[in-house]
């Protein structure tokens, strides 16, 4: 069963026909906003890749992919988890220049996500990767281009509010930057999630610096795969979210590995054996371009906005019995 959360007294501010008209609007608006910001085009992507390429992103190592056999190919396809590898290596085939990058719609199944409240087995996100300059490595353009992206979010919940006038969610522009290990300094005794949690109540929108490196009590705050972002250089976009009270992740990111990045992180990982792998090897040699890239979670975006409560709300999923009952006797509807 599901970790399931239902606010006291909660019910969603717009009817069943309005919320579908809302999330189009989302969809629509967010996606002019963030191209014209970040300088992005838009692509085909794949739903599944060749299992034996190392283009699929693994997560925390653990998860398994859905997979089956082509018989016809000769291989074994693997349906993404996210495009995080695989966005890098079309940068290079489709030639994209530097300062310029691409997005796409990704779908993904995580069937082994631990689903509640804000996590679903089925996953839709907007896939971004831009060519960047080696001379972006750096936290400051990390920092410029957070603040692009939730640039986006506000004028496209600003444009919300206008057209529905029943929604009042507003995101603060203002954006605060920290570390994985200022949090753990700053709140030694809570949890990793207590600690987004506490940030967040402090300050509304909030980007959290250095994901997947192990801190200074020799844990790590959470899992990040070691061959696509420099733990030195992403993090996350987390914002307030006043209908659940919570911490609230809508977007991980980073500047990707460069090849001396990727070699540390894939022994600090015992992950040695994938530098065999084609998408590796092309990495370790220099042959792919530097990047910046991430996820912003479309249905996790239109939750926040729409001050939806469940992910079920604005996405169409499978969910458990009791789960199913629970939001039915609250008057919650899931797609």
């Amino acid at each position: 069963m599901s970790k399931l959360t239902i606010p006291q007294n909660y019910r969603m501010p717009l009817t069943n026909n309005e919320l579908q008209r809302a999330i189009e609007l989302i969809h629509a608006d967010f996606q002019h906003n963030l191209t014209v910001r970040l300088n992005l085009h838009r692509v085909s992507a794949p739903l599944f890749v060749d299992g034996g390429t190392g283009l699929n992103d693994d997560l925390n190592g653990v998860e398994r992919p859905v997979s089956f056999d082509i018989p016809d190919v000769g291989a074994e396809g693997q349906v993404v988890h996210s495009l995080a590898k695989w966005k890098r290596l079309a940068l290079k085939r489709y030639e994209f220049p530097e300062g310029m990058g691409l997005f796409t719609d990704m779908n993904a199944i995580r069937r082994d996500e631990e689903v509640d409240n804000l996590h679903s087995i089925y996953v839709d996100q907007w896939d971004w990767e831009k060519h960047i300059n080696p001379r972006d490595r750096r936290p400051q353009y990390l920092k410029d281009t957070v603040r692009d992206i939730v640039g986006a979010i506000c004028d496209t919940a600003s444009v919300l509010r206008n057209h529905f006038p029943a929604l009042t969610f507003r995101p603060d522009r203002d954006v605060y930057f920290t570390t994985t290990q200022e949090l753990e300094d700053r709140f030694p005794n809570l949890t990793p999630q207590e600690r987004e949690n506490e940030i967040c109540r402090l300050h509304r929108t909030v980007f959290l610096m250095q994901i997947g490196k192990t801190l200074k009590s020799g844990q790590r705050h959470d899992g990040r795969a070691p061959d696509y972002d420099d733990w030195e250089l992403n993090g996350d976009i987390l914002m307030w979210n006043p209908v659940l009270k919570r911490a609230f992740e809508v977007s991980s990111m980073g500047i990707r590995v460069d090849a001396a990045a990727l070699d540390r992180q894939l022994t600090a990982s015992g992950c040695d054996s994938r530098r065999a792998l084609p998408f590796h090897k092309m990495l370790l040699n220099g042959e792919l371009p530097q990047s910046i890239g991430g996820g912003i979670g479309q249905s996790r975006l239109c939750m926040l906005l729409l001050g939806a409560c469940h992910i079920g709300e604005v996405q169409a999923s499978l969910w458990d019995r009791e789960t199913a009952e629970a939001c039915e006797q609250a008057g919650i509807t899931l797609l």
